[in-house]
């Protein structure tokens, strides 16, 4: 089920990513070029699926929902052109491809995240492809910064930076993961959930608890791929944490451990969806999809 939702969300967003992506004039035409390279190379748009699925759940139009899915795929993939420089984890490999810095050049790549980051504001606060209300839209604005700046992904890359060489307990390591991954996750199932007009404070709720739990599941299992897996299959530099010194879940609790808290923090998700029916249905192939992908 979730490979044939998985394709059918992708096309749908990929469709609104690549309207937004096109250069408004030929002076701009490298930058926007930088800018489509970051974002339509590939992957998973687990957070546009999660926009998509949770307001799905609660009976909402995705007509409605396009907006908020490109948005934190925008804020996702600038916030990886960033963390690729040499200034900061200075890898060469994304999906499988040269790194924006490396295909293009590194003050293009700079300029490229930094129109991303712009362009997933516009894509919210418009009326196209997001809910009529200006209120509401507002919300989603609020939402969204919080989710992606020094509260939320920023802080948590600026806690990763000065974490690399130090002995981190589980619960310094949560609150950087909660921050650096978890909140843009967090962020994505509750624009979904406002993007459908239907979210009341129970459902709010009980998506925040999902959330928070997949947001987590999802840090956890990168760090189990980077050890388990290749550089092949996940598409950029395998074992980068381990030779950057930088604290992971399987170096702190041990790789069997570490499986054993992906599947419980899964559980933990699939717990809080139990006040719904069966259109909550992608959400939880989704929390089951996020611990057993192999990229």
């Amino acid at each position: 089920m979730i490979a044939a939702y998985q394709a059918r969300c992708q096309a749908r967003v990929d469709a609104a990513l690549d309207d937004r992506l096109q250069p408004p004039r030929a002076e701009l035409e490298r930058l926007y070029q930088a800018m489509r390279y970051s974002v339509m190379n590939g992957g998973k748009r687990v957070r546009p699926l999660l926009v998509y699925a949770a307001c799905e759940a609660l009976g909402g139009d995705l007509d409605r929902a396009d907006g908020a899915a490109c948005a934190v795929e925008l804020i996702h993939a600038y916030s990886l052109v960033h963390d690729d420089l040499p200034a900061m984890d200075d890898d060469d490999l994304r999906r499988g491809q040269p790194t924006t810095h490396k295909a293009f050049d590194e003050a293009c790549a700079i300029l490229a995240g930094d129109g991303l980051q712009s362009l997933a504001f516009e894509a919210l606060s418009d009326a196209r492809g997001n809910p009529p209300s200006a209120e509401l839209r507002l919300a989603m604005l609020a939402c969204l910064g919080r989710a992606a700046g020094p509260a939320g992904m920023v802080g948590g890359q600026a806690i990763d930076l000065g974490a690399v060489g130090s002995q981190l307990d589980q619960a310094a390591l949560e609150l950087m993961h909660r921050h650096k991954t978890g909140a843009l996750i967090e962020a994505s199932v509750q624009l979904g959930a406002l993007a459908s007009g239907r979210a009341d404070e129970h459902a709010l709720k009980a998506l925040h608890s999902y959330a928070r739990a997949i947001g987590l599941a999802f840090q956890v299992q990168d760090d189990i791929l980077d050890v388990e897996s290749d550089t092949a299959t996940l598409g950029k530099t395998q074992g980068k944490d381990e030779a950057n010194h930088k604290p992971t879940y399987p170096a702190l609790l041990g790789l069997d451990a570490a499986k054993a808290y992906a599947l419980e923090l899964r559980d933990q998700a699939l717990h809080a969806l139990r006040p719904f029916d069966s259109d909550a249905e992608p959400l939880r192939e989704l929390a089951r999809f996020i611990v057993e992908r192999r990229n």
